[in-house]
């Protein structure tokens, strides 16, 4: 989680600006204008496949918010795939889980602090 990523021209280089992994807010409930998922991925199997992330207060209902095809040329590529989120809400503190799926298999799970 980021504030932004920077790709260079010249090189194409991905500069992450900004990363994060907790949100203070003034008041509840409240919302984040603006953040950025960036992921890089590797060992994908050739083909077409499905990013899911979803964010939600452990034993509570998660909500998806990044649901995206990309594809896999080549298992030794390295597959970069940023999200934008914007406008993201939060009813109340906690510390919220970030699931990260490829075809409804969990890659890694996260967490993001939000906080008054």
């Amino acid at each position: 989680m980021c504030d932004g990523v920077h790709i260079d021209p010249s090189t194409g280089k991905h500069y992450i600006l900004g990363t994060f992994s907790n949100i203070r807010v003034r008041k509840f409930p409240a919302m984040h204008p603006r953040m950025v998922w960036f992921l890089t991925l590797s060992d994908v199997s050739v083909g077409k496949h499905i990013l899911k992330i979803s964010l939600g207060i452990p034993v509570e209902e998660q909500k998806v918010i990044v649901q995206r095809p990309f594809e896999s040329k080549n298992p030794t590529h390295r597959i970069n795939l940023i999200n934008d989120i914007q406008n993201l809400s939060f009813e109340k503190p906690g510390n919220y889980s970030v699931v990260i799926e490829v075809d409804e298999e969990p890659l890694t799970v996260t967490s993001l602090t939000v906080s008054n």
